[in-house]
């Protein structure tokens, strides 16, 4: 079986480690490699980090801030995208007025707990809205997470915050995918919520919702078997026909 190059894009604070729980599952299928944004501060530039390394064909599959990423790669390589999966992401840009001023208030707040206490530290109160609440308790997903979070550093965090604060919003972009998509999240994500990603099903043309049950934000490290196994049905779908809709999610 030939396996085609497969490129899994971590989100914010994140890196190979988020991916690793799916990958063994999907070696039969796909040649995996997780790219690495260095410190970059805007989605853009970590996209042509992402291309300056690709194969001239791939698919895509981008979690939270890398589905960003991946819709970026998507705009500017269109033709080298050969099918595209979004997982607990979004779409929109940052709101205007207080909503925005708030998302920026919360993660400056982040960052400067970064600065003072550690990665470490910061990385103990920003998993609480990441994880399902009954994942607290597992000690080895919450240190894996933790030990995830220490890799980074301040410099990079405040880069990647300045990169997500100036997100676009990518509604056209998402009406023009012809490639087989696969959409999906945690049904217990609150961060990026189930609600979020039945709007991103609907504005693209023939997609699947997926929906991981038990599961908050970090949908691969939290539910590796089911998010491998939606992978491996999406990177199994014929290009030429693309993915139905699901129904019932």
């Amino acid at each position: 079986m030939n396996r085609q190059a497969l490129l899994l894009l971590p989100g914010l604070l994140c890196d190979r480690e988020s991916w690793s729980p799916v990958m063994p599952a999907l070696r039969e299928h796909a040649l995996c490699r997780v790219p690495d944004y260095a410190d970059e501060a805007s989605l853009s530039a970590m996209a042509g980090r992402v291309l300056a390394e690709a194969p001239p064909a791939f698919a895509l599959a981008g979690h939270s801030m890398g589905g960003r990423v991946a819709l970026e790669v998507l705009r500017r390589a269109p033709g080298r995208v050969t099918r595209l999966a979004l997982l607990d992401t979004g779409y929109r840009n940052r709101p205007d007025g207080a909503a925005g001023d708030d998302e920026r208030t919360r993660r400056m707040a982040l960052l400067e707990l970064a600065r003072d206490s550690g990665m470490r530290d910061m990385g103990r109160e920003w998993m609480q809205a990441m994880v399902h609440p009954d994942r607290l308790a597992d000690a080895a997903l919450v240190e894996d997470i933790l030990a995830m979070v220490a890799r980074q550093t301040p410099e990079r965090f405040a880069a990647q915050i300045d990169a997500l604060l100036a997100r676009p919003d990518v509604s056209d972009l998402l009406r023009t995918i012809r490639v087989p998509t696969l959409i999906a999240c945690g049904r217990q994500d609150a961060w990026s919520p189930l609600a979020q990603h039945r709007e991103i099903a609907a504005l693209v043309p023939g997609c699947r919702l997926e929906v991981f049950e038990d599961c908050g934000h970090m949908a691969p490290m939290e539910r590796p078997d089911a998010v491998a196994a939606a992978l491996r049905d999406w990177l199994t779908v014929p290009a030429a026909t693309g993915l139905r809709a699901a129904t019932g999610a």
